[in-house]
């Protein structure tokens, strides 16, 4: 079992940045990628960006390429999301998942609130 951990959401005005962090706890010997995901009620989770553990590729939604920047620290199991120029439609409830393996057996955290004021 993996314990995934976000932290680092609140409240920003739009054009600021936010830094979001999530480690992975537990059985993590077997970390394959970690990954930002967000969702705002009533609409289908979306992801965000993604990293590979051992050769660091990431990928970028659209909205998130120029703007996002995923990073990982990998004695520290720990993954994170710099978001700069934020826009109210940023504002999102943000997860972070762990693929142990493959994203089969993936884990996941409780969410970090990200509100981005006009």
């Amino acid at each position: 079992q993996v314990h995934v951990e976000e932290s680092g959401g609140g409240l920003v005005q739009a054009g600021g940045s936010l830094r979001l962090s999530c480690t992975a706890s537990g059985r993590t010997f077997n970390l394959h990628a970690m990954a930002w995901f967000r969702q705002v009620p009533g609409q289908e989770r979306e992801s965000v960006a993604s990293i590979s553990w051992h050769g660091g590729h990431t990928n970028y939604a659209d909205f998130a390429k120029g703007r996002f920047t995923i990073s990982r620290d990998t004695p520290q199991n720990t993954v994170h999301l710099q978001m700069n120029s934020l826009k109210p439609e940023d504002t999102a409830v943000y997860y972070c998942a762990a693929a142990s393996g493959t994203w089969a057996n993936s884990f996941w955290g409780q969410g970090t609130q990200v509100t981005v004021s006009s």
